[in-house]
C-alpha cells in the first residue's frame, strides 16, 4: 500500500439476481452428469464450460465484478473456475475473487478477449488493488495488452499471455507485485509500479521501473549492471523453490490437486516440459470445508483422520486453531478463503513435519487480540526438513481494516527450511477498526528457523520491528516494507535511545544470511517530524551479505536517517530516495 492512496470506499452488498447467476454456474451440464458429480463447492465457486453460450459466461462474470469491483473489506469470496476450452471473453477482476484454469497446463484453457484489472474504482490508483488473483490460463488479450494494475496480495501463477502486459492504470499509482511461473510473450510494462517481483518466468522483454524491480529465476530478465540505473536486481536462477498446488479436471470430470515437486536452481517456467516430481492428489482425498457450515472442531476433525484440505471461498470464524499435524498435508484455499479467530486463539498452527503446503489464505485478525495468527513448528529446533520443506504460497495477513483487529505477532516461523512464496502481511492503514492505539501489534513475522528461504516478502505498519529474523542462513529475494503511518509522536516510538524501530531487524547472533532487492519506505503522516534511524539492522560478518537496498521518505513526509545501521544517506523531505548497493 502505498501513501498515494487514502479514500474510503464502497462495498456493493450482493444482490438477489447474482445469487441466482452464481447458483447457475455451479450448476453441472447434462455432460458432466453422465460421468461424474461435480463436488459441491458452494455457491460462491462458479464453474464454466466451454459449451455454454458467451453471453452467459459473460453475465455472470459482469455481475460478479460489478459488486467486487469496490468491494475491498466486504465479507464475499468466490473462485471462477475455467474447465478446458476457449473461452470469447472479456473478464475484469475485482476484489476477492480467484480464476483459475482447471486444465493440466495454462493453454488448455484460454480466454480469447482477456483479463484486466483498472482502478476506476479510485481514480486511476491502484494503490489499494489487493486480494485478487489468477492462476493455470492463458489469454489473449484485447488490442494485444493484459492490463493488471495491482498492488499487493494480487499474484499471478501459471499464466500465458499471449501479447503483452501494463502493470499500471494511465499512470496512477501502483504498489504491488508478484508473478511466478508464467510465460508472457511480448513485453512487461511496470509503468508506474513502485516494486515488483518475477520469479521463474520466461518474458519478452521488460521496460520501466521506479524503486525496486527483483527478478528470480527469469529467462529474458533485463541486463542489471548498472543498479540503481535502472533499479533491477537479477538473480540467475531460484535457489530452491515448489510452485503452489493448484486445482485440475480430467477428461471424465474428476477433480484433483497437482503438488509440484521441489525444483533446485531453477529457471524459467515449469509446464512446458514433461513435469517433474508432481504428486496427483484426487479431490476425495480432502475435507472440502464451506465457512456457512464448518467449524475448527469439524475442520480440525478431518485434519486428525489424514485429509487435506479444500477451504471454498468465505470468511471461517474460529474459536480454535486449525492444527496441521500430519506430514505432506496441503492446505489449500480458494477465492483467498479468510480465516479469522475469535477467541484470541491463531488461526492455524503447523507441526514441525514435512512436507505441508499452505497456499491461497487470508489469516484475519480478530477483535480478541492473538498472539500469533500463523505459527510454523511449535518451537525452535534442529529437525532438518531440507528435502521435502513446508512451503507457504500466496499467503496474507491482515490486522484491521475489515473490523478492529489485534495480534502480537501475525507469523512466526520456528520450523528450519520453511519456503515463503509471496506473503503480504499487513497491519491495516486505512478501513475500519484503525488506529496507533486500535489494531495494536508488535511484529509482522518472526523467524526463529535455520535455512528459512522467501520469496516475495512484503510487511508494513507494524508497531515494532515488521521482521525479525532469529534463525541462521536465511536468504530474501525481494522485500518491501513500509513503516507505521500513523505513528503519533517521536516518543511513542523509540527503541531506547534510537529513533524508531528498523523494518528489517537481523538478530546480532546471525553469522550468515542472504537478502537481495529490498525496499524500505516512510510516509509518517501523523507527525512528518518523526524519524527512522535506520531502515535494516544487522550485525557486520563475512557472511551477512545485504544487495540493493533502497529507502524512501514517501513525498518527503518523514525522514529514514539510514539505509543499513548506519551507512547509507537519508531520505527525507531534500531528499525522497536513498540507496545501499552492499553491504
Amino acid at each position: 500500500m502505498s501513501y498515494f492512496s487514502f479514500h474510503r470506499h464502497g462495498v456493493y452488498a450482493a444482490t438477489a439476481s447474482l445469487t441466482s447467476l452464481l447458483l447457475l454456474g455451479c450448476q453441472a451440464t447434462e455432460a458432466q452428469k453422465k460421468t461424474v458429480a461435480t463436488p459441491d463447492f458452494g455457491e460462491h465457486v462458479l464453474i464454466m464450460d466451454p459449451s455454454m453460450p458467451a453471453n452467459e459466461v459473460q453475465q455472470k462474470l459482469d455481475a460478479l465484478f460489478e459488486q467486487q469491483e469496490s468491494n475491498q473489506f466486504g465479507p464475499e469470496r468466490y473462485a471462477v473456475l475455467f474447465k478446458p476450452g476457449v473461452y470469447h471473453n472479456k473478464v475484469q477482476l475485482g476484489f476477492y475473487t480467484q480464476l483459475l484454469g482447471l486444465g493440466q497446463t495454462p493453454d488448455d484453457v484460454t480466454l480469447q478477449g482477456g483479463i484486466r484489472v483498472e482502478a476506476a474504482w479510485h481514480g486511476g490508483d491502484a494503490t489499494q488493488n489487493f486480494w485478487r488473483s489468477v492462476e493455470n490460463l492463458s489469454v489473449i488479450p484485447e488490442n494485444g495488452t493484459m492490463q493488471w494494475a495491482v498492488s499487493q496480495a494480487a499474484p499471478l501463477r501459471r499464466l500465458h499471455v499471449r501479447g503483452n502486459m501494463l502493470l499500471d492504470d494511465d499512470s496512477g499509482w501502483s504498489s504491488g507485485g508478484f508473478i511466478a511461473d508464467s510465460l508472457v510473450d511480448q513485453q512487461i510494462n511496470s509503468g508506474t509500479q513502485q516494486q515488483w517481483l518475477t520469479r521463474n518466468s520466461t518474458i519478452g522483454s521488460w521496460t520501466n521501473a521506479n524503486w525496486n524491480m527483483v527478478f528470480v529465476g527469469v529467462k529474458n530478465a533485463p541486463a542489471s549492471k548498472n543498479w540503481p540505473n535502472p533499479p533491477y536486481t537479477v538473480v540467475e536462477q531460484t535457489p530452491v523453490v515448489r510452485e503452489k498446488p493448484f486445482l485440475t479436471i480430467d477428461h471424465a470430470g474428476n477433480y484433483s490437486v497437482v503438488v509440484p515437486g521441489l525444483r533446485q536452481n531453477s529457471q524459467g517456467i515449469s509446464w512446458q516440459t514433461q513435469a517433474q516430481n508432481e504428486t496427483l492428489l484426487p479431490l476425495d482425498q480432502f475435507y472440502i470445508a464451506k465457512a456457512d457450515t464448518d467449524t475448527a472442531y469439524t475442520i480440525n476433525m478431518a485434519l486428525s483422520k489424514g485429509k487435506h484440505l479444500l477451504l471454498t471461498p468465505g470468511i471461517y470464524k474460529l474459536d480454535a486453531p486449525l492444527h496441521v499435524t500430519q506430514a505432506n498435508t496441503v492446505v489449500l484455499g480458494l477465492g483467498i478463503a479468510t480465516l479469522q479467530p475469535v477467541a484470541g486463539n491463531a488461526a492455524m498452527t503447523i507441526a514441525d513435519v514435512d512436507g505441508v503446503k499452505v497456499g491461497g489464505i487470508l489469516f484475519d485478525a480478530g477483535e480478541e487480540n492473538s498472539d500469533v495468527l500463523l505459527q510454523v513448528g511449535d518451537s525452535k529446533n534442529t529437525s532438518s526438513h531440507a528435502q521435502s520443506p513446508i512451503s507457504l504460497h500466496d499467503a496474507f495477513f491482515r490486522v484491521g481494516g475489515a473490523t478492529v483487529g489485534n495480534a502480537t505477532d501475525s507469523v512466526i516461523i520456528n520450523s528450519n527450511n520453511v519456503i515463503g512464496d509471496n506473503l503480504w502481511v499487513w497491519r491495516a492503514d486505512h478501513g475500519d477498526g484503525i488506529g496507533w492505539n486500535t489494531n495494536k501489534t508488535r511484529h509482522g513475522i518472526v523467524v526463529n528457523g535455520d535455512d528459512v528461504t522467501m520469496y516475495g516478502l512484503f510487511v508494513e505498519h507494524f508497531h515494532d520491528y515488521q521482521t525479525l529474523w532469529n534463525g541462521n542462513r536465511g536468504e530474501v529475494y525481494f522485500y518491501q516494507s513500509e513503516a507505521p503511518y500513523d505513528v503519533p509522536d517521536q516518543q511513542s516510538w523509540m527503541n531506547g535511545t534510537v529513533n524508531g524501530y528498523a523494518s528489517y531487524k537481523l538478530a546480532d547472533q546471525v553469522t550468515h544470511h542472504k537478502a537481495v532487492g529490498m525496499g524500505v519506505y516512510c510516509f509518517f503522516s501523523n507527525n512528518p517530524g518523526v524519524k527512522l534511524n535506520s531502515a535494516i539492522e544487522a550485525p557486520t560478518a563475512p557472511d551477512i551479505q545485504f544487495s540493493h537496498v533502497t529507502s524512501v521518505s514517501l513525498g518527503g513526509t518523514g525522514e529514514i536517517t539510514h539505509v543499513l545501521n548506519n551507512q547509507g544517506d537519508k531520505a527525507d523531505e531534500k531528499n525522497f530516495v536513498s540507496r545501499l548497493a552492499h553491504q
